[in-house]
């Protein structure tokens, strides 16, 4: 389980959003409402408490605390971007066999 930060989302948060070097960015499960998948992830600014999983990319810490991995279920996620829009994209993560 990997948390992977693109380039293009590393200057979405810093050019459109406004973090700066040395800021933390936290990744985290919100209720989005009903229907086939009731959850969705959010993104805020603040200090960790019980970090989870971490990365560190343009001089920015992303992570998500240990309260929210159970929404990746073992899988790695991309925060990617096009623009000012954050795009997050959950895949497998490779087994011990590949």
């Amino acid at each position: 389980m990997n948390l992977i930060v693109t380039d293009a989302a590393v200057h979405c948060f810093t050019k459109e959003w406004g973090f700066r070097e040395g800021e933390y960015v936290r990744v985290y499960v919100r209720y989005a409402g009903g229907g086939e998948d009731p959850y969705a992830l959010g993104i805020m600014s603040g200090k960790p408490i019980h970090i989870g999983i971490e990365t560190v990319a343009g001089k920015l810490t992303f992570y998500m605390e240990e309260a929210d991995l159970w929404f990746l279920d073992n899988r790695n996620l991309t925060l990617d971007a096009k623009g000012e829009d954050i795009f997050f994209h959950l895949s497998a993560a490779p087994t011990r066999d590949d």
